[in-house]
């Protein structure tokens, strides 16, 4: 706060006069001094706000060789939004075998994409000094996870995690992909706001559980998808109901429908219904994502059936078709 502003906060300014007299101005005579100085500032300040709207946001720019981006997010970790991105990559992939489908990894702090993707090793270099993603199951991955030990804890600050994210997006030679999908960090910070400003984006898939306070957090990143302009595709509700696998009874043990209630509060689809299984567990931990190990299982038809990702305005992708 500057001089004049705590001055005339205190209830009155002092004048110093002629030969050094003083003089209190009252109250009245500061309210109005401080309008006369308020309409200075709002115009110097109207003024600033010009120049700097006029800059407008980073332009956007596409990954070259990719044709549609499709972001996976949520806005509270551990609610299974790496496991929806591996397995809609997969599936992707296994709808169209012309398709050439990439999973991005941008979760600088717990990568998790080279364990469920069965990868390990560093990319190599292009003749243009590019790194080249890891392949397997036909997906083309990257992860900051080929970039460093994988028990050595990424401790740094938000600078550099932003210099990170922007080799990741610029310095990856892909070829020729139809879909990228990106697995993002949980919440609403500095990475999401740098991809959503710097690159095209087809739109946003937002994954939760039906527990409250998992939605809460998803309604936020559905909001902040919304205020950076990227059209939000719908919620997956993920970890929906256990079924026990002897009795068969069903336990809803993160609650029932709060995702849909969430969805029509935003006026969104449920793209998918997912429920907490296994087998779905055990095949991310071992690297061989359910989508991929276990097609025909009827954990993957659950996982299927109720996603058809409509409305992401991109020609043909019903892309669970392949196992309605």
């Amino acid at each position: 706060m500057g001089l004049w502003q705590r001055l005339l906060l205190s209830g009155g300014v002092l004048l110093r006069g002629v030969g050094g007299a003083t003089a209190r101005l009252g109250r009245s005579r500061v309210l109005v001094f401080r309008r006369q100085l308020s309409g200075v500032e709002s115009e110097t300040l109207k003024q600033r706000r010009t120049q700097i709207m006029s800059r407008g946001l980073p332009k956007q720019k596409p990954i070259e060789g990719v044709k549609q981006v499709i972001v996976v997010a949520s806005g509270k970790g551990g609610v299974g939004k790496s496991t929806t991105a591996v397995n809609l990559a997969l599936a992707l992939a296994a709808n169209d075998s012309t398709k050439a489908i990439g999973l991005l990894d941008v979760d600088v702090y717990g990568p998790s994409v080279p364990k469920m993707m069965n990868l390990r090793g560093n990319p190599e270099l292009s003749q243009n000094n590019l790194m080249k993603p890891l392949l397997n199951y036909g997906i083309a991955c990257m992860s900051m996870g080929f970039l460093v030990e994988e028990t050595a804890p990424v401790v740094w600050r938000g600078l550099m995690v932003m210099s990170a994210i922007e080799k990741l997006l610029r310095q990856v030679d892909w070829g020729q992909l139809d879909y990228l999908v990106v697995d993002m960090p949980p919440g609403t910070g500095d990475v999401q706001l740098s991809v959503s400003q710097n690159i095209p984006i087809s739109g946003a898939v937002i994954v939760s559980t039906p527990q409250d306070i998992a939605l809460m957090d998803a309604h936020k990143g559905a909001e902040m998808f919304r205020k950076v302009h990227v059209p939000v595709l719908g919620l997956v509700q993920n970890m929906s109901v256990f079924q026990c696998p002897k009795c068969k009874h069903k336990t809803h043990i993160f609650g029932a429908d709060g995702a849909r209630k969430l969805a029509r509060t935003l006026d969104l689809d449920v793209l998918g219904d997912i429920p907490l299984h296994l087998n779905i567990r055990e095949t991310s931990d071992t690297g061989q994502p359910i989508v991929f190990s276990q097609p025909e299982s009827d954990e993957v038809s659950s996982i299927l059936k109720y996603i058809h990702l409509l409305q992401l305005g991109i020609p043909s992708l019903s892309v669970y078709s392949a196992y309605m």
